[in-house]
């Protein structure tokens, strides 16, 4: 099955625009995730319904954040993302009528609904902003990892 990775995605995309001053075309924003500008623009739209993204057109234009990291979460952006599915499981529908279908559908139905309960509450506990503090916090570790390989060389 194949996993969907567009709030990974999104999150990368809001990350990035938090990096800029000013605002950023859907086309540099398209080179950084390797896809379609049409892509991006397509996320953002929702995104930008929701109020955490503005668009500016003409010269000088692009998309740039309107919201603050710290009041937005994942849980926030996932419901911008008009809440897809969580998990890639799922089921078996083919014989409603089966009482085995039945009740293996019950108990992993339950399974599901407190599986995605969880997820929904620590995403709810995740905010943008410390994603971003995450973000700053590799690259620390990259740079003195460079300069050690660097200063070895010497």
């Amino acid at each position: 099955m194949k996993r969907n990775s567009r709030l990974s995605g999104v999150l990368h995309v809001l990350l990035h625009m938090a990096e800029r001053d000013g605002p950023v075309t859907s086309e540099v924003l398209a080179n950084v995730m390797d896809t379609n500008p049409v892509v991006i623009r397509r996320i953002l739209a929702g995104l930008r319904d929701a109020g955490y993204v503005r668009s500016e057109k003409g010269h000088g234009g692009g998309w740039t954040l309107a919201c603050r990291l710290s009041e937005v979460t994942l849980r926030d952006v996932y419901t911008a993302l008009g809440c897809p599915p969580l998990l890639a499981i799922g089921n078996r529908t083919e014989t409603p009528g089966c009482v085995v279908e039945q009740a293996v559908n019950a108990a992993l139905g339950q399974a599901f609904d407190e599986a995605e309960a969880l997820l929904l509450a620590r995403f709810g506990e995740v905010t943008l902003a410390r994603l971003h503090a995450d973000v700053h916090g590799r690259l620390v570790v990259r740079s003195r990892r460079h300069q050690r390989r660097h200063t070895h060389a010497l």
